[in-house]
């Protein structure tokens, strides 16, 4: 078995971490889930990482959650998803502590290499990241339904939002099988790739981040895209952004911006992630 749940390297300003169950498909337990909250909680606070990469080892990203407590594996789920409110440090079910991290709030972009099959809490968790690659050939399901329980962690929130009501319904009500091709033509994912080009593609948009986009405006930009999804007032979307615009330029980076284009050479960020302003 593996000893470590969660593996995590940086290298260049970018995270990969890896879901390490390889031989349980990477099934979700409450270990995996504390230690995931650990390394992003790590990952948000240094700001010399500005991008994400999440992966799976071996032929799966993650199979959902760990079944091997049978007909008990959701007894005993808490009943609000509030910080605090699971108590205590007990074993818990398997997407019972993951609800902490509030991966919309980071203020990092975190993409998702669905490297093969993505199944129950293995989907939902990269529907909270910013973008999904999946190999073309991947499993996918939101199986809730076929279990007896209901899909969590705000995917009914977000998946109608991707793709629209009814073919969000058509995913979360059947809890059927779909393909990463069939999920790139529906938009759950953003590209659907031959499965060995799928990290590196995913590595390749964290990089590309990481080396043209100022950290504070990709930041404060994340944040944006997220709170704003529960606007019903466009109006005062527009004022955040106005106030974001203002107070961004006048921070150095935005003069470096256009000094670095004009100049035509590479940007030199004085900002980090945690210098994006407060707008509220």
């Amino acid at each position: 078995m593996s000893e470590q749940p969660v593996l995590c390297e940086t290298d260049a300003g970018v995270a990969e971490v890896t879901l390490n169950r390889p031989e349980r498909l990477n099934a979700f337990t409450p270990q995996m889930g504390a230690e995931l909250i650990r390394i992003f909680r790590e990952l948000d606070a240094d700001d010399s990482v500005r991008a994400i990469v999440v992966t799976g080892a071996g032929r799966a990203f993650c199979a959902g959650a760990e079944l091997g407590g049978g007909e008990q594996t959701f007894q005993g789920m808490p009943e609000s998803d509030r910080h605090g409110d699971s108590g205590g440090d007990e074993v818990l079910p398997p997407n019972a502590r993951v609800r902490d991290i509030q991966p919309w709030k980071m203020r990092k972009p975190i993409i998702a290499a669905i490297n093969g099959p993505a199944v129950g809490i293995g989907l939902t968790l990269p529907l909270q990241w910013d973008m999904r690659i999946a190999a073309a050939d991947a499993k996918l399901a939101f199986a809730f339904v076929q279990r007896g329980v209901v899909t969590e962690l705000a995917s009914t929130y977000i998946l109608p939002r991707l793709v629209g009501i009814a073919r969000a319904s058509d995913l979360l009500l059947t809890g059927r099988i779909f393909l990463g091709e069939e999920a790139a033509q529906l938009g759950v994912v953003n590209e659907a790739l031959a499965r060995e080009q799928v990290l590196s593609r995913a590595h390749e948009i964290a990089r590309y981040i990481v080396e043209k986009c100022a950290p504070a405006s990709v930041a404060l930009t994340k944040r944006l895209i997220w709170e704003h999804l529960g606007y019903d007032d466009p109006y005062r979307a527009s004022e955040r952004e106005a106030r974001g615009l203002a107070r961004l330029g006048r921070m150095p980076d935005a003069a470096e911006g256009i000094v670095s284009f004009l100049q035509k050479r590479k940007p030199e960020w004085k900002l980090g992630p945690g210098d994006a302003p407060d707008i509220d």
